[in-house]
């Protein structure tokens, strides 16, 4: 089995590669176990996962005709990861139209020249959602995107679904929580803080908190990221219909509701007042702004039916980070006391 990775050298694109790598196979269009024996990944800059299935492609995916060479005619599954983040994209207007618009189309009438429909994995996002919101968002609640990013996610749901319902691809978007958190340095996602708070502080820096401390977030760990991207993946079209939502593809990945302040106080609870400390409140309005903008309250409802789950709380993605990443002062944090009876 032949699949694709675009965004592959990323920190997502490549946990989700090592990921199908040790799993060693995937389930088809035709809900077959298959063994994964060549993974492609492209991105603008090189992947680091080594393996013998695994060809690396570097690349810019607005030149279309590298779309042509890597989505062979032997390619059976596609994750789509690789775009530009929610900052840049509201700054960089035409960048954002290029990579996230322009590219995902590119993809997909690549996908509908194939012999045979592959599955495809879109990665949305939360930031679909906005303006009015009446109650907690579930899977079929109005897209009403308040920012590029998320209006051109909207617009790739749109055209996944339409090549779905064509018989083009075997097609699926995720609406992914901020994940956090991650390790390396701030990107431009609007989110970038909500690892960097927890992030720095731990690596014994000072940061700063862009958003004013009773905003609510919706995020989850990369770990339960990588797991809801595999089931979302494997699952068959006829599951998204048993749970109730007849052809829609779209789904909220389960996530869990946060402040940012209790982000903080859980980093309190799990490293010390020192480390906590480290974080100092300055708003910055742009940043503000889009983050206002997102729902922090969700329903999932086809997500949990097809077999996803969210995290138990903020203290666990923390510590999931320190055992994950080590290389910091918090290494030495003890694990917690088991809960009693």
């Amino acid at each position: 089995m032949r699949v694709v990775i675009t965004g592959g050298a990323g920190f997502l694109g490549s946990r989700l590669a090592r990921a199908i790598l040790e799993r060693g196979f995937l389930t088809d269009a035709h809900g077959e176990a298959r063994e994964v024996t060549r993974l492609v990944l492209v991105d603008i800059a090189a992947s680091t996962v080594t393996d013998a299935r695994v060809t690396s492609v570097i690349g810019d995916l607005s030149n279309h005709a590298l779309i042509g060479e890597v989505l062979s005619e032997d390619t059976e599954s596609v994750f789509h990861l690789a775009a530009v983040v929610s900052g840049q994209a509201e700054a960089e207007f035409d960048s954002g139209m290029r990579v996230n618009l322009d590219v995902t189309r590119a993809l997909l009438e690549r996908c509908r020249k194939l012999k045979r429909p592959p599955k495809f994995v879109f990665t949305s996002s939360l930031a679909v959602f906005g303006g009015v919101l009446h109650g907690a968002v579930r899977d079929d609640s109005p897209v009403h995107p308040q920012s590029s990013y998320g209006a051109q996610k909207a617009i790739g749901e749109f055209l996944v679904y339409d090549a779905t319902r064509r018989g083009f691809i075997d097609g699926r978007s995720l609406r992914l929580p901020t994940v956090t958190v991650r390790p390396g340095r701030p990107n431009r996602a609007a989110s970038s803080f909500a690892s960097g708070i927890i992030r720095e502080p731990l690596s014994g820096l000072d940061t700063i908190c862009p958003v004013k401390p009773d905003t609510s977030m919706w995020v989850t760990s990369p770990r339960a990221a990588i797991e809801n991207l595999l089931i979302g993946h494997d699952v068959s079209g006829e599951e998204f219909v048993k749970a109730g939502f007849g052809h829609m593809r779209s789904v909220n990945v389960p996530g869990l509701t946060v402040g940012v302040g209790e982000m903080i106080d859980a980093l309190r609870r799990v490293a010390g007042d020192a480390v906590a400390s480290r974080v100092r409140w300055q708003l910055d309005p742009a940043i503000d702004r889009i983050v206002g903008t997102w729902p922090s309250q969700f329903a999932p409802v086809l997500g949990p039916a097809l077999g996803m789950r969210g995290d138990r709380d903020f203290e666990a993605i923390i510590r999931q980070y320190i055992s994950t990443f080590p290389g910091n002062p918090a290494t030495a944090i003890p694990a917690p006391l088991p809960a009693s009876d």
